[in-house]
């Protein structure tokens, strides 16, 4: 058995196994060893080269064509035109068997990822789709019905029209949400970075936010030690659109006489900002899926509270676009809490001029 063979050694063994025959047989039926010989020697050139060469020329240059076009389709994807110097070695079975194997893998997974991104398209399409659906089945409800003859009772018209509006402002709102979301994926928004107060920022929200917290008679406060300046060079309109979202949601989710507190963390070269409730908390199995587009972990409870499950996907993409990152973490029965870094705000030197 010959070991990782080539088409020279196959060549040489099986002309040798022929030679030897034919050198036999010559030299029993001739009676003559010298005969004997002299046939193995040239049977054994002769089958050789026409063993060598059919090997070499029909069988091993095709498999070494069909090697380097399974490589190059690789090389290509990968934006590599260098080929590998296994492609030339002498044992091309071996090495396109191990490449065969390889680009099998690589097109299975590239398959299961195809799949993921179907399922995602799919279910992302039907989402927008119920979404939009809601808020245009109710404005034509109460369109029609004012036509039908409600536009003339007093007493319902203004209050269809304001029911109409209502629904006019949560589909401008999602189609808002959907062009921003869109946005930050291209790139096309632009940061607009500034240094700031990131603390102050925080209390201004809380105190537009204080009417809503005190239904729920839900407290807005600082951790300890954290009521003072932090300042971090970010953009400061998306980083209050941050904030808004995760203050609200622990408006919305947390219980009734709880509380919400704003922490921040001096790390390093970022600061680390967190917001937590002590609400009812989030599953473990939802925690992963969390920042997705339209993912709810209650969503009848969601859609009461007026959410359209984009609030958290456009959260960290506008983190993602500091070129930071957002987690959460959550129990349940205990609360949750979000944080995500920012670039901390360094204040410049001043540069004194010099005389002379």
């Amino acid at each position: 058995m010959i070991r990782n063979p080539t088409p020279r050694s196959i060549a040489l063994s099986t002309a040798f196994l022929v030679a030897l025959l034919v050198g036999g047989l010559t030299s029993f039926i001739q009676s003559s060893w010298e005969q004997g010989l002299w046939f193995f020697l040239l049977t054994l050139v002769l089958s050789f080269v026409l063993f060598y060469y059919a090997l070499e020329i029909f069988i091993y240059r095709k498999i070494k064509l069909i090697y380097k076009n399974i490589h190059r389709l690789k090389t290509t994807r990968q934006k590599s035109t260098v080929f590998n110097k296994a492609s030339l070695t002498s044992d091309p079975i071996s090495e396109v068997n191990q490449e065969v194997i390889l680009w099998a893998k690589d097109q299975n997974a590239e398959i299961e990822e195809l799949k993921k991104l179907e399922n995602f398209r799919k279910e992302f399409l039907g989402n927008v789709s119920h979404e939009l659906k809601t808020p245009i089945f109710n404005i034509q409800g109460y369109i029609h019905t004012l036509i039908d003859g409600a536009i003339d009772d007093p007493e319902v018209n203004v209050h269809f029209l304001k029911k109409a509006a209502k629904s006019v402002d949560r589909l401008c709102d999602l189609v808002e949400d959907l062009i921003n979301i869109s946005q930050l994926e291209t790139g096309q928004l632009k940061m607009e970075m500034e240094k700031f107060d990131i603390h102050a920022l925080v209390k201004d929200i809380f105190e537009s936010l204080e009417m809503k917290a005190m239904e729920r008679e839900i407290s807005l406060n600082f951790k300890e030690g954290c009521d003072q300046p932090f300042f971090v060079y970010a953009d400061k309109y998306r980083i209050r659109q941050v904030l808004v979202n995760l203050i609200v949601n622990s408006i919305k989710y947390g219980k009734d006489g709880g509380h919400t507190f704003c922490a921040f963390y001096d790390m390093d070269e970022n600061i680390l900002v967190e917001i937590s409730d002590n609400g009812e908390g989030i599953a473990e199995k939802h925690l992963p899926r969390l920042f997705e587009r339209f993912y709810r972990v209650d969503k009848s409870r969601s859609r009461e509270a007026g959410g359209n499950g984009l609030g958290l996907a456009i959260v960290k993409h506008i983190i993602e676009a500091h070129d930071q990152s957002i987690n959460v973490r959550s129990k349940i029965g205990a609360g949750t809490t979000f944080g995500f870094t920012l670039k901390k705000g360094v204040t410049e030197p001043k540069v004194v001029p010099t005389l002379g």
